[in-house]
């Protein structure tokens, strides 16, 4: 006879907004201070229990979550109540309007960026244990439902307006079985949340944290936890969309989200009785050869010759954004050859090993787990041999740059450049990994 009992559900939230002014990570070359807040940064969590098996989904409005962070704040909560480490996932929306919070090895050359303030990042960490103690000791009987909402409208193909995206949205929603009130609301988007340029000093979500603000003034009301989590978007950008790099076109585009929720929403069906399985498998990556150090160096030089013939030649914004993407990459390229060559490289990638695929099945609903910035084309090829599966990225890890196609390597732009593990191979292997976990 089966030991679960009806499905319970707890939700909190916690404020990670730094309190003094903090270097805004996401953009080389640029020293970006913050002089306020436009909108918090908060961790969401959400806790799910079968009767036997508990989950917790944690989602935070930071760049990124190394391993090491990952590791000590699931090791903390699995200590204080008793929740297996591999049933908890913790996910950076990577906004690049907050703080740094890992230490790229690209970066090294770049003087103008800081330092990871350790002070912030444990900070951090006790605050995202916060939210998931909260979440757990608030659960109580609920209901859930899945739903797809499409965003069409914020974003494409970051290369290619034409090429592969996803943006279909899942909506989670959880409701309380005895009034039919939500606890938690949580989605997955498929778009680089970069619509705050190098120009802005606001300490801001972007456009996932005016989508939860859309969300709370017209959904589910201002108290309901929104966890926003980001899926494969390595290759995804809302720029071919936007008019211009303002707060009014990141709320723009958070507006066609929470409409898109809300249209989902009223085709949703709630259900009580969901098993809840958990799985992982942790899998090493190959490096990235990076070839001798001269090489790295002309490839740079070009890359500055065809940024300049652009900007000379009036090209397109986007053509001319492209080109400065590519240059940053080409930059970094340089920087990663040097320590390819001294060892550095290497210990680096051992700080992010083994890389982690989660599984956390919730009823016929698969979330998948991954590190690293992954390219979209990667999600779509799991999604298209698992129907019901959903993957999350920037997630438990980070890698310390892209996961791309082969098509991407033989272009060889900034996604490419900037980035330490073998492509394709890595990706496959992540796919691999998954597809084995859902079998």
């Amino acid at each position: 006879m089966s030991l679960r009992s009806q499905l319970q559900a707890g939700a909190a939230v916690a404020d990670v907004t730094p309190r003094e002014s903090v270097f805004l990570f996401g953009y080389p070359n640029v020293r970006r201070w913050s002089t306020g807040v436009h909108d918090p940064l908060l961790a969401s969590a959400l806790y799910l229990y079968d009767g036997q098996t508990g989950t917790l989904f944690i989602a935070v409005d930071v760049v990124f979550i190394s391993l090491a962070t990952s590791k000590k704040v699931r090791q903390r909560l699995s200590q204080i109540v008793r929740l297996p480490e591999d049933h908890i996932l913790i996910s950076a929306t990577h906004t690049h309007s907050g703080p740094i919070t890992v230490n790229c090895l690209s970066n090294e050359h770049d003087s103008i960026v800081p330092a990871v303030d350790a002070k912030y990042v444990q900070w951090l960490e006790d605050r995202l244990v916060d939210a998931g103690i909260c979440a757990i000791r608030a659960a109580e009987p609920a209901q859930i439902g899945v739903a797809t909402a499409d965003a069409a409208g914020i974003g494409t193909n970051r290369r290619d307006p034409d090429g592969p995206a996803d943006l279909a949205v899942p909506v989670l929603m959880m409701r309380r079985q005895r009034d039919r009130s939500p606890i938690a609301l949580m989605l997955i988007c498929c778009m680089h949340p970069t619509v705050l340029h190098e120009d802005s000093t606001l300490i801001s979500g972007d456009f996932p944290g005016l989508t939860r603000k859309h969300l709370q003034q017209h959904v589910v009301g201002p108290d309901c936890p929104v966890l926003y989590h980001t899926g494969p978007a390595g290759n995804q950008s809302p720029r071919h969309v936007i008019r211009a790099n303002t707060f009014d076109e990141a709320i723009r585009l958070g507006d066609i989200i929470g409409i898109a929720v809300k249209k989902a929403l009223t085709n949703i069906t709630f259900i009580t009785d969901v098993p809840i399985e958990c799985r992982i498998s942790k899998i090493d990556l190959p490096l990235r050869s990076l070839g001798p150090e001269s090489d790295a160096r002309s490839k740079l030089e070009a890359s500055v010759r065809h940024l300049e013939a652009l900007r000379k030649g009036g090209a397109s914004r986007t053509q001319i954004r492209t080109a400065e993407c590519d240059w940053f990459g080409a930059a970094e390229t340089v920087t990663l050859a040097e320590a390819a060559a001294d060892g550095r490289l290497a210990q680096f990638a051992t700080a992010c090993l083994p890389a982690e695929v989660q599984l956390i099945r919730i009823g016929k609903w698969n979330f998948v787990a991954w590190p690293g910035e992954v390219f979209v084309e990667f999600g779509l090829h799991v999604k298209a041999r698992c129907p019901n599966t959903f993957i999350i990225n920037y997630a438990n890890g980070e890698l310390q740059g892209y996961i791309v196609t082969q098509q991407a390597v033989d272009e060889g732009g900034y996604e490419a450049s900037n980035a330490i593990f073998r492509s394709p191979d890595s990706g496959n292997l992540l796919v691999d990994a998954t597809l084995d976990l859902l079998k």
